[in-house]
């Protein structure tokens, strides 16, 4: 049987980590100018997904499926500033390959499963 309550639940941890991870080793490391249109725009972003995620529990069944489009969607929007900031080497290809390949990689697999969950059981 699928524990999503369990997956739910693991996304808590991996998407604080996540922003403990892009707040200290990236956006603070901005380059100044760049530091308050990207780097605001970022974690505005980040933390409307992560209310989202914190929100999910609350939520009766048949509304979850919604808010994990929203979610994912929030995502989606951050690995495209991610790239940008990639692209005009204000982060190195090594830390953009450990958060893409490894951190919202692992977000995006739990992710999938809980819309795959949610819209089979509709």
């Amino acid at each position: 049987m699928y524990e999503k309550t369990n997956q739910e639940l693991l996304l808590i941890p991996k998407y604080e980590k996540y922003m403990e991870y892009m707040l200290e080793v990236i956006l603070l490391k901005l380059p100044r100018t760049e530091k308050y249109s990207i780097g605001t725009e970022y974690k505005t972003i980040m933390y409307q997904t992560f209310k989202e995620i914190m929100f999910i529990e609350k939520l009766l069944k048949k509304e979850r499926l919604y808010h994990l489009n929203i979610i994912d969607a929030g995502l989606n929007i951050q690995r495209a500033l991610l790239r940008i900031m990639k692209n005009n080497k204000w982060i190195d290809e090594k830390r953009f390959n450990y958060i893409m390949n490894t951190l919202i990689k692992e977000m995006g697999l739990i992710l999938g499963g809980l819309i795959k969950y949610y819209a089979k059981n509709r």
